[in-house]
């Protein structure tokens, strides 16, 4: 998802000597970006096929089909970055491609953060105002709000309709970059401007992008705990275990990506006008591969993990999964204006 904006900035092809170390990186990343991709395709396929063609429209169904769109649609992209990676950063498939690649994966990769956001919340709110999720927690409802998340992915890549480009050096090769050549007149202005704009970008998706994403979630399943706790249901294991095992994933895959761009922002003049801080550039591939990964644990996370390892093997994938996904076994009167809100226990068991 980071772009090499050196190249185009100071308009000098830089050789690169690769360390053995830095080559073991990047097989590995590349390997867990391939995992990532089959298992995301796989795994959100099916949950879009079962929530969105197999299963009443219910606001949970609702969570979850958005959710799997986003995940299937960022994993999609994998090849094209694999193959970007394998060549060192070079792009070999045109601008609009450039442009287009990485429009979807901004678009996608963090609407599925605020995304799962949007399930904590949701979810919050069926236990903590079980009466109030009743009566006003609709699918109608639902549809608007959860276009909240889209709306702020889509704000969030601007930048790349903006200033995303590729440039070939004079040796031939070409790359997806950040570029401002149109933007200032002289070199000197072009880093300015190039230092300003990447500088808030890596501020504003570190905050709106990880830490208030993180912040609600963490916020969210501890209130979930804390009134399971309270109602004397801290002996059922399986909710707790589900609710630790997303904040836990959320955080693992995220973090570190999110602390190498914070940090890259942070050390933006020494790294463009120094050199300094290479082991950033070392650790951009893991640490993206890491984030990548996130997008085929959500199928497991919020679907697979919530049912008992027994009935998945007993019953057929797609029953289990309509079972996972439905908001309860009752059925619902017009469910297209007016879906019925399970009660806190059974929202949790449904986990």
């Amino acid at each position: 998802m980071e772009t090499n904006f050196s190249t185009p900035l100071n308009g000098s092809e830089e050789v690169s000597h690769e360390s053995a170390g830095y080559a073991v990186l990047r097989i590995l990343s590349l390997v867990v970006v391939g995992v990532t991709f089959v298992l995301g395709i796989l795994g959100n396929g099916l949950v879009i096929w079962v929530a969105g063609f197999r299963m009443t429209r219910t606001v949970t169904t609702i969570c979850y089909l958005n959710l799997a769109l986003a995940d299937f649609s960022f994993t999609a992209t994998l090849p094209f970055l694999m193959v970007s990676t394998a060549m060192e950063e070079k792009w070999p498939f045109g601008w609009f491609l450039c442009k287009l690649i990485h429009i979807v994966v901004d678009i996608n990769l963090f609407g599925s953060v605020f995304l799962i956001a949007f399930i904590a919340l949701d979810r919050c709110i069926c236990v903590l105002y079980p009466v109030w999720a009743q009566n006003h927690r609709t699918v109608n409802l639902a549809m608007k709000v959860i276009m909240g998340p889209w709306i702020l992915a889509l704000v969030l890549t601007l930048q790349i309709f903006l200033f995303l480009t590729t440039a070939t050096l004079p040796n031939g090769d070409t790359y997806c970059t950040f570029n401002f050549v149109s933007w200032a007149n002289t070199r000197e202005e072009r880093l300015k401007v190039a230092i300003t704009i990447l500088t808030a970008r890596g501020i504003i998706r570190f905050v709106i992008g990880f830490s208030m994403p993180m912040s609600i979630v963490v916020i969210c399943y501890g209130l979930i705990a804390a009134k399971m706790h309270k109602k004397g249901m801290i002996k059922s294991s399986r909710p707790l275990r589900v609710l630790t095992a997303v904040v836990a994933s959320f955080f693992i895959c995220w973090f570190p990506f999110q602390l190498v761009a914070l940090l890259g922002t942070v050390w933006l003049k020494e790294m463009l006008f120094f050199g300094k801080y290479k082991i950033l550039e070392v650790l951009n591939n893991p640490a993206s591969a890491l984030a990548y990964f996130n997008s085929c644990l959500n199928p497991m996370l919020y679907v697979f993990v919530g049912q008992d390892f027994r009935e998945r093997l007993i019953h057929s994938l797609p029953t289990s999964l309509e079972r996972a996904l439905s908001e309860d076994s009752a059925p619902t009167i017009d469910t297209a204006t007016n879906s019925t809100s399970p009660s806190a226990e059974v929202e949790l068991q449904t986990m």
